[in-house]
């Protein structure tokens, strides 16, 4: 069985620096949530609040990791097919 390849240190490095980003964010969004939830209703249960924070919290990190691990091409899924257009594909 092969053993997957470990990545370069720099790559880790930098993953977990914008992971660290993104809890942040996370947490600052997840307060914001919960403020703006809490303001609309006054007697209002915790565990609102507690879905509130969690699910924007978790959210935001699920998300930022899928776009760490999955990146896409800078060139766009076209750029390989050339610079312009022919005339055939104008019709």
């Amino acid at each position: 069985m092969p053993v997957p390849a470990v990545p370069p240190r720099h790559v880790r490095r930098r993953f977990v620096r914008a992971m660290r980003f993104a809890a942040a964010a996370s947490i600052v969004l997840a307060a914001l949530a919960v403020l703006l939830v809490a303001r609309g209703e006054s007697a209002l249960p915790i565990s609102r609040l507690i879905a509130a924070a969690l699910g924007i919290g978790l959210a935001v990190l699920v998300g930022t990791a899928l776009m760490l691990i999955f990146p896409g091409t800078r060139g766009g899924p076209d750029a390989d097919r050339g610079a312009a257009p022919s005339e055939s594909d104008e019709q």
